[in-house]
């Protein structure tokens, strides 16, 4: 879940250079929040990111390569969270382009859970039963390298402005849907004015029962969490689940922490999934680090997902064997409640496939 870029794949397919720039780099009022300058000054730039941690770019081939078909976004409060001087970081890992991205894998393609097929109306996702999923922007705080949706077409798909009429409309015209899911890109690098705005419209739909929001930008960017959107969510009709999105331990610092636990404070469950990453989690010990630091933000590990084979991502993947070995190994550290489920994301199930250890 990207944004936009000035560039595009030398290969073809639908990328995110045709979604629209994250609100907050925009904002309609004349003083912007913490957070929108937060992220209005992220890092863009590789050769930054790296001088920043004490790392000399030659380290790192084919950065601008890599760099064309998918650009980079990380906030400085998370390049904060980096070990200095270590390229094998693993937060710095699932952020920095590579020369990986480069080589084409069989089985990776642009659109690996066939999204494409679920399309009602413009941004609307009706995938599985009783819920459906709300593409609101194509922005994100975060420019993951191994995004299942770096090159979904956000500029035809996302219902952002005047598309969220149609989307709303559909939704509203399905009895079966109880539980409408805002993602992206990320919801909350929207203004709290549009989320209010989608869902005041949402308000009116008799049989929505719940609400969630797929969101990582409480993880990389805290700040985020401020009192405005806090009130929003506190006035909301439905319960609301937080799904997070963090993949290690050391994601989670101390202002993370305040802003999960500012986000209890309004009611709503807070959750998170994680993606299982060669070189980032694919450990026992890092699996475990993780469901500890989110325990102690107030936060329960939901699933843990095998990786979505998007182009580009191959060198992040694990195998199920070896996914299945460390989640039995992890069960045997844990009490249950912190352990995730193993999951995988397949076209055309109707439901995520979990993973018996």
């Amino acid at each position: 879940m990207i944004t936009a870029s000035t560039g595009s794949r030398q290969h073809g397919g639908a990328s995110h250079v045709e979604a629209l720039h994250p609100e907050a780099l925009h904002p309609e009022a004349s003083q912007p929040e913490l957070w929108q300058s937060e992220l209005a000054d992220a890092v863009t730039d590789p050769g930054e990111l790296l001088q920043l941690l004490g790392l000399d770019p030659r380290q790192v081939p084919h950065l601008t390569a890599a760099l064309a078909g998918f650009p980079l976004r990380v906030p400085r409060g998370f390049v904060r969270r980096m070990r200095h001087a270590d390229p094998e970081d693993p937060l710095l890992r699932q952020v920095l382009p590579g020369a990986a991205e480069l080589i084409e894998q069989p089985g990776f393609g642009p659109d690996p859970l066939a999204e494409h097929r679920y399309h009602q109306v413009p941004g609307l996702l009706h995938k599985y039963r009783g819920r459906a999923l709300l593409i609101t922007t194509g922005a994100c705080a975060v420019h993951c390298r191994y995004c299942f949706r770096r090159e979904f077409p956000y500029g035809q798909a996302a219902a952002e402005g005047g598309r969220w009429s149609a989307a709303l409309a559909a939704i509203a015209a399905d009895p079966s849907i109880e539980e409408v899911i805002l993602s992206g890109g990320d919801p909350l690098t929207l203004r709290t004015a549009r989320l209010e705005q989608l869902s005041a419209g949402l308000a009116g739909i008799s049989h929505l029962r719940r609400l969630r929001l797929h969101t990582r930008t409480p993880i990389v960017l805290p700040e985020r969490v401020d009192d405005a959107l806090l009130r929003w969510l506190s006035e909301l009709r439905w319960p609301c689940v937080i799904v997070l999105h963090a993949n290690h331990g050391s994601e989670i610092d101390d202002a993370v922490r305040a802003a999960a636990r500012r986000l209890r404070a309004t009611g709503a469950t807070l959750l998170n999934q994680s993606v299982l990453l060669a070189g980032v989690n694919d450990s026992v010990s890092a699996l475990e680090g993780l469901s500890l630091a989110l325990w102690s933000a107030g936060v329960l590990p939901y699933y843990l997902n095998l990786l979505d084979r998007v182009r580009g991502s191959a060198h992040f993947e694990v195998t199920e064997a070896r996914a299945r070995a460390l989640m039995a190994e992890l069960a045997g550290r844990l009490p249950g409640y912190l352990v995730p489920r193993l999951v995988r994301d397949l076209a055309g199930s109707a439901s995520k496939t979990v993973l018996g250890a």
